[in-house]
């Protein structure tokens, strides 16, 4: 019985990490549309815009 309840804390921690990738890769999704909306609207602001996308980027990963 022990052994099982290990199995499945085991489990339960890669579902977890899991769906907190799969959290994070639609938040950079949605980060990086929004980059190219308003690199596409506002040409002159890219250098701007792209040191601001990196930056919320990692702290999206992190």
């Amino acid at each position: 019985m022990e052994n099982l309840n290990m199995d499945l804390l085991y489990m339960a921690a890669a579902v977890m990490m899991g769906l907190a990738a799969i959290g994070a890769a639609i938040g950079i999704g949605i980060l990086g549309g929004k980059f190219l909306e308003g690199a596409a609207r506002q040409p002159d602001l890219i250098p701007l815009l792209r040191t601001q996308f990196f930056i919320v980027m990692g702290l999206v990963d992190a």
